[in-house]
């Protein structure tokens, strides 16, 4: 009688597990359907100078979700951590989560100073950070074409310098997601603004501690669903990196 009870923890700590992976793919879910729409009011707002000041926080969450949210992190964070015990596993999605707040906080300091030391146009920053997320959108879209192939090489066993690279960087900490997050900086008019930013920027770092925690049940359960949001959100970026291209090259030539 006495021995059942690790079961009953060990089904617990599944369920609630599970609980997690489908309340954080139903908020997936849910900004993927407002993100088409933010796409566009939030590219038309950087079209001109007296609206480039309004954006939304909506808005600006879908942007910062899509370029640094948990979506892209599962798939990766499970293969880095396939065969390593649950507390080596939770120590690598922490100390990734930590390197990844430090370095957006870094990334934000130095992209304020840089812009006002060089005086950097912010439709620069924009067209750079439209056209890296354009062109890795299209490459993460072109390798789902791409024929598997089998390959047996023996694959070393995870560590936590993982947490450093490739996990914090790139893969959660991506270069266009540092270029968003230096522009919404930029164009915040007050303190108050910034710190409603680093709220939300803060948000969306727990969001992917949950994802690295319950990577393996949302993978088992979730997995084909998965692959298709995925797919229907890389449109979506490739759409993004467009529209933020072309709002810039208008904002350029003053049109």
């Amino acid at each position: 009688m006495g021995q059942r009870r690790p079961f009953l923890d060990e089904r617990g700590i599944r369920r609630r597990l599970c609980r997690r992976a489908l309340g954080l793919t139903a908020l997936t879910v849910s900004i993927a359907c407002i993100a088409d729409t933010s796409v566009a009011s939030a590219a038309a707002a950087v079209d001109g100078g007296a609206q480039i000041k309004s954006i939304p926080l909506a808005q600006i969450f879908t942007f910062l979700f899509l370029m640094l949210g948990p979506f892209k992190i599962i798939g990766p964070f499970a293969g880095l951590t396939r065969g390593v015990d649950a507390g080596l596993s939770r120590q690598i999605a922490i100390r990734a989560l930590v390197y990844s707040a430090l370095a957006l906080l870094l990334a934000a300091l130095l992209g304020e100073t840089i812009l006002d030391k060089y005086g950097i146009p912010l439709p620069i920053l924009a067209l750079s950070a439209g056209i890296i997320l354009f062109l890795v959108a299209l490459q993460n879209m072109l390798q789902q074409f791409v024929p598997l192939t089998s390959n047996d090489r023996e694959v070393s066993a995870p560590t936590l310098s993982v947490a450093m690279t490739p996990l914090a960087f790139p893969t959660i900490v991506t270069p266009y997601g540092i270029s968003a997050l230096i522009v919404f900086l930029a164009l915040s008019p007050d303190l108050q603004s910034r710190l409603l930013i680093g709220v939300i920027v803060l948000a969306i770092m727990a969001l992917n501690l949950v994802a690295m925690l319950s990577a393996r049940p949302i993978l088992r359960f979730l997995g084909v669903f998965l692959q298709i949001l995925g797919a229907v959100l890389s449109v979506v970026q490739v759409a993004l990196g467009l529209q933020i291209i072309s709002s810039s090259l208008r904002m350029l030539w003053g049109v």
